[in-house]
């Protein structure tokens, strides 16, 4: 029995040599495989200028990305897809349903232990809050981006990109949701904005601040979210070709009701209102909000203001009007939730609980 078990342990011993050895072989190393999803955006731009503010995005394939850091071969076994090469302000759900799909069957295979997208940082926030419901893995999702083209003095990209490549290889970003990485920061998709049009400190948490940092690929945490995402969440793209039509309206004053009527003739599923202040409108707006309501749209109130948490009961009472509270999510963020919660549900009470939830 003895002689069995010394047998039997060389036997495994030899495999694992062979095993680690034909890794080497292939050039795997023992370091994560990583898979970039490319979309786009100011990462893959290029300018007539290094100075100029003028630039096309997305004109870089995954491969000219990879090649302009060729440290990424240290810290990762990389792969590289192309998804779309699109400025970001023309995002699409079909992009979004098709990036969703693809994350879903990569983190699936076992030799894939985290994913990088890269992306422009117009709608990078939606991106990732569509996918932070949407991807059902524990495995890190890291997207990241560039305030400047790979053209213009002191671009930013490239450390971005490596930076995130360091943040889906590192084993304490498993289950955390979906990460927005930018500027050394590392954000949670729930809770990330942008704030700034050009600067490269754009990104923030409005409500709190970022979740952990990064130093040349040295990733620290400290904080975890306590909304439910990714492998905890219910909403699911993969018999999924179309969502509901939601548009956002932004509240202002003297709105008046032009804004909801035609949303009411376009005979939307539903309507984000960016209030004032705390879920406020005026009366004429609230009054034509109200009527969209009782032909079953669906309105969810915001706030233009950025931060904090849109109250229920705070001038008026939002279950008089059959109303749903955004809690703290943004009015672009609070359309995609509201979206994937009108496949589930159309029950007031219930996508409310949605939005109190995630």
């Amino acid at each position: 029995m003895k002689k069995i078990i010394i047998i039997m342990m060389m036997f495994f011993a030899l495999s694992l040599s062979l095993f680690s050895a034909e890794r080497l072989k292939r050039g795997l190393k023992n370091l994560p495989n990583i898979l970039i999803l490319t979309t786009g955006g100011t990462i893959a731009g290029k300018g007539a200028s290094e100075t100029g503010s003028g630039y096309t995005a997305g004109q870089l394939s995954g491969d000219d990305l990879i090649a302009a850091v060729p440290e990424l071969e240290t810290i990762a076994n990389i792969k590289v897809e192309e998804i779309s090469n699109v400025p970001s302000q023309n995002m699409s759900i079909d992009i979004w349903l098709k990036l969703a799909k693809r994350i879903n069957e990569a983190l699936e295979e076992y030799d894939c232990d985290g994913i990088v997208i890269t992306h422009g940082t117009d709608t990078m926030e939606e991106t990732a809050y569509f996918l932070n419901l949407t991807v059902h893995s524990d495995k890190p999702v890291v997207l990241t981006g560039s305030m400047r083209p790979s053209t213009s003095i002191s671009a930013d990209g490239n450390l971005n990109l490596y930076n995130a490549v360091a943040c889906a290889g590192y084993e304490d970003s498993y289950d955390r949701g979906v990460l927005v990485l930018l500027n050394d920061k590392i954000y949670t998709a729930r809770n990330v904005t942008k704030t700034n049009t050009t600067n490269v400190e754009t990104f923030q948490n409005l409500n709190g601040g970022p979740v952990g940092y990064v130093h040349f690929g040295e990733i620290s945490y400290y904080y975890l979210t306590e909304k439910r995402h990714t492998v905890d969440s219910e909403f699911d793209t993969e018999a999924l070709n179309e969502l509901p039509r939601i548009e956002i309206i932004y509240g202002y004053a003297d709105s008046g009701s032009l804004f909801v009527d035609a949303a009411i003739e376009a005979q939307v599923d539903g309507i984000i209102y960016a209030s004032v202040g705390d879920g406020n409108a005026p009366s004429e707006t609230l009054e034509s909000l109200q009527e969209a309501a009782e032909k079953g749209i669906k309105i969810v109130v915001s706030s233009r203001t950025g931060s904090g948490i849109v109250c229920r009961d705070a001038e008026y009472d939002f279950e008089q009007y059959d109303f749903i509270s955004a809690d703290n999510l943004s009015p672009q963020q609070a359309r995609i939730l509201l979206m994937l919660a009108l496949v589930k549900s159309d029950n007031i009470s219930v996508i409310q609980e949605y939005f109190y939830t995630y």
